[in-house]
Protein backbone atom coordinates (compact mmCIF):
# COMPACT_ATOMS: atom_id res chain seq x y z
CA UNK A 1 0.00 0.00 0.00
CA UNK A 2 1.21 3.54 -1.10
CA UNK A 3 1.33 6.36 1.75
CA UNK A 4 1.83 9.58 1.47
CA UNK A 5 3.05 12.47 4.32
CA UNK A 6 0.30 14.45 4.41
CA UNK A 7 0.40 17.54 7.35
CA UNK A 8 -2.90 18.64 8.75
CA UNK A 9 -3.41 21.77 10.59
CA UNK A 10 -5.78 21.47 13.80
CA UNK A 11 -7.20 24.54 15.58
CA UNK A 12 -10.14 25.35 17.94
CA UNK A 13 -11.50 28.72 19.75
CA UNK A 14 -14.60 27.35 21.34
CA UNK A 15 -15.17 25.26 24.48
CA UNK A 16 -12.15 23.45 26.11
CA UNK A 17 -9.98 24.21 22.71
CA UNK A 18 -7.01 21.99 24.13
CA UNK A 19 -9.39 18.93 24.83
CA UNK A 20 -11.11 19.61 21.10
CA UNK A 21 -7.59 19.52 19.32
CA UNK A 22 -6.30 16.54 21.47
CA UNK A 23 -9.83 14.88 20.46
CA UNK A 24 -9.14 15.83 16.91
CA UNK A 25 -5.48 13.90 16.97
CA UNK A 26 -7.08 10.91 18.90
CA UNK A 27 -9.36 10.97 15.43
CA UNK A 28 -7.14 11.14 13.03
CA UNK A 29 -4.89 8.49 15.06
CA UNK A 30 -7.97 6.02 14.02
CA UNK A 31 -8.70 7.22 10.33
CA UNK A 32 -8.80 4.12 7.88
CA UNK A 33 -4.85 3.59 6.78
CA UNK A 34 -3.65 6.41 8.63
CA UNK A 35 -0.85 6.80 11.57
CA UNK A 36 -0.31 9.91 13.26
CA UNK A 37 3.83 10.53 13.45
CA UNK A 38 3.99 13.83 14.76
CA UNK A 39 1.98 16.29 16.39
CA UNK A 40 3.55 20.15 17.30
CA UNK A 41 3.43 22.26 20.19
CA UNK A 42 0.37 24.15 20.82
CA UNK A 43 -0.16 27.88 20.11
CA UNK A 44 -2.34 30.20 20.94
CA UNK A 45 -3.14 32.55 18.22
CA UNK A 46 -5.28 35.60 17.46
CA UNK A 47 -8.38 34.93 14.86
CA UNK A 48 -8.18 35.92 11.49
CA UNK A 49 -11.09 38.21 10.08
CA UNK A 50 -13.66 38.40 12.55
CA UNK A 51 -11.48 39.22 15.47
CA UNK A 52 -14.22 39.78 17.93
CA UNK A 53 -13.82 36.32 19.08
CA UNK A 54 -11.37 34.29 21.32
CA UNK A 55 -8.02 33.43 20.55
CA UNK A 56 -7.58 30.45 18.83
CA UNK A 57 -5.29 27.29 20.22
CA UNK A 58 -3.36 25.64 17.17
CA UNK A 59 -1.21 22.85 16.40
CA UNK A 60 -0.04 20.82 13.45
CA UNK A 61 -0.20 16.86 12.85
CA UNK A 62 1.70 15.05 10.28
CA UNK A 63 0.28 11.30 9.61
CA UNK A 64 1.42 8.66 6.94
CA UNK A 65 -2.00 7.97 5.03
CA UNK A 66 -2.69 5.74 2.13
CA UNK A 67 -5.99 7.47 1.32
CA UNK A 68 -6.40 9.65 -1.49
CA UNK A 69 -6.85 13.55 -1.09
CA UNK A 70 -10.47 13.60 -1.42
CA UNK A 71 -10.87 11.19 0.93
CA UNK A 72 -8.40 11.93 3.66
CA UNK A 73 -10.80 15.70 3.31
CA UNK A 74 -13.76 13.93 3.81
CA UNK A 75 -12.11 12.15 6.71
CA UNK A 76 -11.20 15.20 8.24
CA UNK A 77 -14.89 17.29 7.83
CA UNK A 78 -16.24 13.71 9.22
CA UNK A 79 -13.93 14.43 12.08
CA UNK A 80 -14.90 18.32 12.61
CA UNK A 81 -18.64 17.00 12.96
CA UNK A 82 -17.84 14.12 14.99
CA UNK A 83 -16.47 16.65 17.41
CA UNK A 84 -19.70 19.31 17.01
CA UNK A 85 -18.70 21.70 14.12
CA UNK A 86 -21.65 22.47 11.73
CA UNK A 87 -21.81 21.35 8.24
CA UNK A 88 -22.89 25.10 7.56
CA UNK A 89 -20.81 27.87 9.39
CA UNK A 90 -19.68 31.41 8.35
CA UNK A 91 -16.49 31.96 7.14
CA UNK A 92 -13.77 32.73 10.15
CA UNK A 93 -16.54 32.11 12.65
CA UNK A 94 -15.53 31.12 16.13
CA UNK A 95 -15.43 26.85 15.84
CA UNK A 96 -15.15 23.77 18.50
CA UNK A 97 -12.41 22.07 15.51
CA UNK A 98 -10.99 23.06 12.11
CA UNK A 99 -8.96 20.50 10.01
CA UNK A 100 -7.04 21.56 7.18
CA UNK A 101 -5.39 19.84 5.04
CA UNK A 102 -1.80 21.75 4.55
CA UNK A 103 0.30 19.31 2.40
CA UNK A 104 -0.05 15.99 0.30
CA UNK A 105 3.08 15.06 -0.44
CA UNK A 106 4.40 16.88 -2.96
CA UNK A 107 0.99 17.05 -4.39
CA UNK A 108 -0.21 20.45 -6.36
CA UNK A 109 -4.08 20.51 -7.29
CA UNK A 110 -6.91 22.58 -7.31
CA UNK A 111 -10.75 21.87 -7.52
CA UNK A 112 -13.60 23.28 -6.19
CA UNK A 113 -13.60 20.43 -3.20
CA UNK A 114 -9.92 21.15 -2.14
CA UNK A 115 -6.56 23.10 -2.99
CA UNK A 116 -3.10 21.47 -1.95
CA UNK A 117 -0.95 22.87 -1.00
CA UNK A 118 -3.39 25.12 1.54
CA UNK A 119 -3.80 28.07 -0.50
CA UNK A 120 -3.13 30.42 3.01
CA UNK A 121 -0.75 28.10 4.49
CA UNK A 122 2.60 30.25 3.31
CA UNK A 123 0.59 33.23 4.42
CA UNK A 124 -0.22 31.94 8.13
CA UNK A 125 2.27 31.89 10.97
CA UNK A 126 -0.57 29.77 13.04
CA UNK A 127 0.63 27.39 10.45
CA UNK A 128 3.82 27.93 9.52
CA UNK A 129 5.17 27.86 13.15
CA UNK A 130 3.67 24.92 14.51
CA UNK A 131 4.56 22.93 11.19
CA UNK A 132 8.30 23.70 11.64
CA UNK A 133 8.42 21.84 15.17
CA UNK A 134 7.82 18.86 13.41
CA UNK A 135 9.36 19.05 10.09
CA UNK A 136 10.73 21.68 7.15
CA UNK A 137 8.93 20.18 4.00
CA UNK A 138 9.18 21.86 0.80
CA UNK A 139 5.75 23.26 -0.76
CA UNK A 140 5.75 22.44 -3.63
CA UNK A 141 3.92 24.87 -5.96
CA UNK A 142 6.23 27.89 -4.18
CA UNK A 143 9.24 25.21 -4.22
CA UNK A 144 10.47 27.25 -0.70
CA UNK A 145 10.88 25.19 2.75
CA UNK A 146 8.69 25.77 5.51
CA UNK A 147 11.54 27.75 7.26
CA UNK A 148 12.00 29.80 3.82
CA UNK A 149 8.52 31.22 3.77
CA UNK A 150 7.94 31.82 7.28
CA UNK A 151 9.80 35.20 6.72
CA UNK A 152 8.01 36.44 3.95
CA UNK A 153 4.58 35.46 5.37
CA UNK A 154 3.18 39.00 5.94
CA UNK A 155 1.84 37.87 9.25
CA UNK A 156 2.27 40.26 11.69
CA UNK A 157 0.85 38.07 14.58
CA UNK A 158 2.95 36.49 17.33
CA UNK A 159 1.85 32.94 18.25
CA UNK A 160 2.30 32.35 21.91
CA UNK A 161 3.49 28.57 23.00
CA UNK A 162 1.60 26.58 25.35
CA UNK A 163 3.76 24.62 27.75
CA UNK A 164 0.69 21.22 27.68
CA UNK A 165 1.56 19.30 25.06
CA UNK A 166 -1.07 17.14 23.24
CA UNK A 167 0.08 12.94 22.63
CA UNK A 168 0.04 10.60 19.96
CA UNK A 169 -2.40 7.65 20.52
CA UNK A 170 -4.77 8.34 23.45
Amino acid sequence: MNRTTAYIGIGSNVGDRFANLQQAVDHLALAPETSVTAVSRVYMTEPVGDIEQERFFNAVVRIETGLDPISLRSTCKSIEQQLGRPDRYRRWSPRTIDLDILLYGELCMTSELLVIPHAELPKRKFVLVPLLDIDNPLHPRLNRTIAELLPTSGDRSVPVRLTERLRIGG
